[in-house]
């Protein structure tokens, strides 16, 4: 990432998108100053600053996806149509032969991915996360990364997971656009001990928790069997759960955990397309979990249980499956999809006041959507959250800022060369895809 601010970048008479709290929509410019919004509509300064002609676009707040595994982009497909025990399987055995390198060949091509999709902030669970972290940075993205952490004797990580988060947090700590955290996998390979370590890891260096919970039933029942508790319920009784803390999934909950959840301030990521795919049998309880006061956020988890990082398509899905299951067409209205994907995805990292809208003080963290792309018509602003939330393609989106810097023009990465993220992702597909079988 490029030293020093930005340069002052005006928007010009583009329809604002603004998550605002009072969500307002309207036509007007926005300038950025040392890669903050300055001005929110009216007509802006143009002084010392490049100017944009935004009329052709909407001007709309990055997405924050809250679930990934951005280094999988070369799985992508590798494990199609088997549920999740034999989905992981699979992945276990070819995650046992991957080197650091192609790790970070497989996030260069996942950020692009999520880039040139409008997303501009991910919160990420895996190994080897420095190799995550330096795609990251490279690309200009804004990545929230969890070390994954297990049981030392689950795990083929050369050193102790605990110790190389410890190593991990160190190294990148006050990062601009990488933020390190703890991330223990889930109560299938988690102790006691392992749970409690990652807690108090995080908690003395004031990082978030993130990690996958309920998201199956056979999960819940042999954890249960286990230990005469269902998961949440456990994690609450050994003394785990509190706030700072994202669980993905969260498929397989009951009332009681519904309200620990609330009562504890963990957030949610709900990841519609990867239940689906990975025939999890149940819908995350979003309705619920919202009514109770749970923060959720939208996650695509990875490619190859997805198999895409977009989060149009997240949101389109998501708005669909719960007003099918409750037989309810006003359920999950297209603003809350929109909200989920940005504002309620950034007050699950605890940054709701500098992502996630376009305000005056935010990060400047948007895309540039085009308004004549087929998807978006008609172009009016009483129509443009519903297109976002149910018909809008990722071809729309131009161009892409993260903190006032342009990651995206008029479709073309600007972070890496594409067709070089791209052909280096595929010579790693070629030797994890024959790896399967080892």
């Amino acid at each position: 990432m490029p030293a020093g601010n930005p340069p002052p970048l005006v928007i010009a008479e583009a329809l604002l998108v603004t998550q605002d709290p009072a969500r307002r929509v309207l036509r007007g410019d926005v300038r950025i100053d040392s890669g903050r919004f300055s001005q929110v509509g009216g007509h802006a300064s143009r002084e010392g600053a490049e100017v944009v002609d935004g009329h052709r676009f909407a001007v709309v707040p990055g997405f924050v996806n809250t679930h990934a595994h951005v280094a999988m982009a070369p799985l992508r497909g590798i494990a199609d149509d088997v549920e999740l025990d034999g989905f992981l399987g699979t992945l276990f055995k070819v995650d046992a032969k991957r080197t650091e390198a192609d790790v970070e060949v497989g996030a260069r091509a996942g950020v692009a991915e999520m880039l040139l999709g409008g997303t501009t902030s991910f919160l990420d669970l895996y190994y080897a996360e420095d190799a995550v972290a330096r795609a990251t940075d490279k690309l200009g993205a804004r990545g929230f990364l969890g070390w994954a952490v297990l049981d030392p004797d689950k795990t083929t990580q050369p050193r102790p997971p605990l110790e190389g988060a410890a190593g991990f947090l160190s190294r990148w700590a006050g990062h601009p656009t990488v933020t390190p955290l703890v991330a223990p996998q889930g109560v299938y390979v988690c102790s006691r001990e392992t749970w409690l370590g990652a807690r108090e890891l995080a908690e003395k260096n004031d990082t978030l928790l993130h990690y996958h919970l309920s998201e199956t039933r056979r999960e819940v029942h042999e954890h249960e069997e286990r230990t005469g508790r269902r998961p949440a319920v456990w994690l609450e009784e050994i003394g785990f759960l509190g706030p700072g803390q994202v669980a993905a999934h969260a498929v397989w909950l009951t009332g009681e955990e519904i309200g620990l959840l609330a009562r504890r301030k963990v957030g949610v990521a709900h990841c519609p397309s990867s239940n689906l795919k990975l025939a999890s049998g149940g819908l995350a309880p979003v309705v619920e979990l919202r009514a109770a006061g749970v923060s959720v956020g939208l996650g695509t988890d990875s490619v190859a249980s997805n198999n895409s990082l977009s989060m149009l398509r997240e949101m389109h899905l998501a708005g669909l499956l719960h007003k099918n299951q409750r037989w309810d067409a006003s359920v999950l209205r297209a603003q809350e999809l929109l909200d989920l994907a940005t504002l309620e995805g950034a007050r699950l990292l605890g940054r709701e006041k500098e992502i996630g809208s376009i305000e005056v003080g935010k990060a400047a963290d948007f895309s540039l959507v085009r308004l004549d792309h087929p998807t978006l018509l008609p172009a009016r602003p009483e129509a443009i959250v519903s297109h976002l939330a149910y018909a809008a393609s990722e071809e729309a989106i131009a161009s892409v800022w993260v903190g006032g810097r342009p990651v995206v023009r008029d479709r073309v990465l600007l972070g890496a060369d594409w067709e070089k993220v791209r052909s280096d992702a595929e010579l790693a597909a070629d030797t994890l895809w024959a790896s399967r079988a080892g």
